[in-house]
């Protein structure tokens, strides 16, 4: 942990950075980035990936595992046609959220996800269970939601209910003042809110995008 301390103060200062400068770049949080300065901390692979990255520096030698700063060189392959070059964007993360019955989801400001940086999402849920697998949204997978407290009728979105978030299909009918919320899995039924039970329900946004490990 030292080492690493060492030097990630010795990379910030050869490249004249602050630490706030590394954190608005990394998309990391000021918090974290400090707690690595002080050595409370060494970053997972991701992070420190995103660190040796912006500081030009080799992962393997911020960890002290070669006296070499030198970053690996990059290969270049041409690029086939179908495919496009990936720029990335980090996502916060609000918390968990169910495919299933609902559960709470609290705000992790230090925690973050990365996807397509032209995904119009302003945040990130990690789905819990089974109950959108219709949708190809499975259990552990980071859903993308764009903050809105309205969707179009048969939008997936990520409806709080109580207090609890929830993932599902939500169907809208003002005239009967009924708001129904649906799975994408048979084995569930709807959830249906009708007059002053609307009251209990908040819309945190539409689900634009999700991001699947290979299963």
């Amino acid at each position: 942990m030292d080492i690493f301390k060492e030097r990630l103060t010795e990379a910030l200062q050869a490249r004249h950075m602050r630490a706030a400068e590394l954190a608005r770049r990394t998309g990391l949080s000021k918090a974290r980035i400090s707690q690595y300065v002080n050595g409370k901390f060494v970053p997972k692979p991701e992070a420190l990936l995103d660190i040796a990255e912006v500081l030009g520096v080799s992962e393997l030698w911020l960890l002290g595992k070669t006296d070499d700063m030198t970053p690996a060189p990059s290969l270049t392959i041409p690029c086939p046609e179908n495919l496009s070059p990936l720029r990335l964007r980090r996502y916060p993360v609000l918390g968990e959220i169910a495919c299933g019955r609902p559960i709470l989801a609290v705000e992790d400001p230090d925690a973050g996800y990365v996807t397509a940086a032209d995904t119009t999402a302003d945040f990130c849920l990690t789905a819990k269970g089974d109950s959108m697998i219709g949708a190809r949204i499975f259990d552990g997978d980071e859903v993308f939601i764009q903050q809105t407290d309205v969707v179009e009728n048969g939008e997936i979105a990520a409806v709080v209910v109580e207090g609890e978030a929830t993932l599902k299909r939500v169907y809208y009918y003002p005239e009967e003042q009924k708001l129904v919320l649906e799975a994408e899995n048979p084995d569930y039924e709807p959830l249906v809110f009708i007059g002053p039970d609307l009251e209990t329900v908040h819309i945190l946004g539409r689900a634009v995008a999700f991001q699947s490990k290979l299963r």
